[in-house]
């Protein structure tokens, strides 16, 4: 087994996943208690930029595929399943000593895309409760899986950037060492 693609367990970027088990907790949590305790349509204003609305997606994000006439429940179950599968094999060869950012946006990824695949294959559609707006302008609702995803996905960016940026500090180096013998 190669150590480097493959580190030891407990060095290995599952040693997070609780973080994905946590976003799944809380995410199944949050849409029961909305269904338990609002109404399909129902808004409560939090504050002047926040309601919560129970609200339901049948599609992807800002539901796109929500026409495709129900093929779209185990389109996008089977991609949710395969991405997390894939997140999983790359959680485990991933040092988390050396990419903790990384770790850390896949289990957030990992965590949502769990969260919205059970509501899928359990409901047919994802629930929705959180509404942001200003104004007239409003964003899409989404949910605790979705956020998870969101903030997941940054968090994998800014250690692509971070990692970008010492590899193009690395290279400089070598070549201010090169041309000075």
């Amino acid at each position: 087994m190669n150590e480097i693609a493959n580190p030891p367990l407990m060095q290995s970027g599952l040693r997070w996943i609780w973080i994905a088990i946590t976003v799944i907790v809380l995410d199944q949590l949050s849409k029961l208690v909305v269904v338990n305790t609002m109404a399909l349509g129902e808004s409560i204003n939090v504050l002047p930029v926040f309601d919560l609305y129970r609200t339901f997606n049948t599609g992807a994000a800002w539901s796109m595929f929500d026409d495709w006439g129900g093929i779209q429940r185990w389109l996008l179950s089977a991609l949710a399943i395969v991405v997390s599968i894939v997140l999983v094999i790359w959680l485990r060869r991933i040092r988390l000593a050396l990419q903790p950012l990384l770790v850390a946006g896949l289990t957030l990824i990992l965590g949502g895309a769990i969260g919205n695949v059970v509501d899928r294959l359990r409901l047919g559609h994802v629930i929705d409760f959180v509404l942001v707006y200003w104004n007239d302008s409003k964003f899409p609702a989404f949910n605790v899986a979705d956020a998870a995803i969101t903030i997941g996905a940054m968090l994998v960016l800014l250690e692509t950037i971070f990692e970008y940026r010492q590899e193009r500090q690395a290279a400089q180096a070598r070549k201010q060492a090169g041309g000075a013998e």
